[in-house]
């Protein structure tokens, strides 16, 4: 059967590499991605996936990308839930309520609601053959991110519970859930933030002295997702640099 993956969010850093090298090695991809079109379509056309249009805090644009998966590639065999957003550096103090209401329906709500789509395709209750989900956590949710942001930490400490809860719910359906919870990686996303030198900066202080690469991270999701981590579920795999 084909290894079919969809990565979510996946027009640049983390999830363009994922999906670059889940291509390299034989799956079917799907590049979702929310605005940036060109990007998306370069890549797709690059490694010959499918770049389909979502926002994933959305209900019907979820339920539409999935079934364009199920229409264009087939049944779904890996999930990675790699979208998600950071916003500028603020105090909790600061914080208003539509920043936080968006920060979770994209890094909690959209990864609930992908998850539940893929259940239902991969699960041996719904007559499925099985498969595995990798969400993106982040190191901020050990470090807390006080001064910069408390809110996409939190969201992130909420994806280290939703893997360890779901695995445990659908291990028996012949799903495995895991995590891989990236440390500084050198992406656009740091710019959001509004400190694009916090990349260096920070990165130089963690034990391996530098920022990690797409690369490093892609290479242990493309892990927990495939045959050799057939063991390993409810798993949180650090790429921190050793932070």
């Amino acid at each position: 059967m084909a290894k079919v993956m969809l990565v979510t969010g996946a027009g640049r850093g983390i999830g363009a590499a994922t999906a670059r090298l889940a291509a390299r090695r034989g799956y079917k991809v799907c590049v979702n991605y929310l605005r940036d079109r060109a990007a998306a379509e370069k890549l797709a056309s690059e490694i010959g996936a499918l770049a389909v249009p979502a926002d994933v805090s959305s209900e019907a644009d979820v339920v539409r990308l999935f079934k364009t998966v199920d229409d264009k590639l087939g049944r779904l065999t890996a999930l990675i839930n790699n979208a998600g957003i950071v916003d500028v550096r603020s105090r909790v103090e600061d914080m208003s309520i539509q920043r936080l209401q968006r920060m979770f329906a994209v890094n909690v709500i959209g990864s609930f609601l992908c998850a539940r789509e893929a259940i239902k395709r991969m699960s041996k209750r719904h007559g499925g053959s099985g498969g595995v989900i990798v969400n993106l956590s982040s190191a901020a949710a050990r470090l807390g991110s006080p001064g910069d942001y408390v809110d996409y930490a939190s969201a992130k400490g909420a994806i280290d519970t939703f893997t360890i809860g779901l695995a445990k719910e659908v291990a028996a359906e012949g799903i495995r859930v895991n995590a891989v919870r990236p440390g500084v990686i050198r992406t656009e996303i740091h710019a959001t933030s509004g400190d694009p030198a916090r990349l260096e900066r920070i990165g130089a202080t963690a034990p391996l002295a530098r920022p990690g690469e797409p690369e490093e991270v892609a290479q242990a999701v493309l892990w927990v997702a495939s045959d050799e981590a057939s063991y390993t579920t409810g798993a949180i795999v650090d790429v921190t640099g050793g932070r």
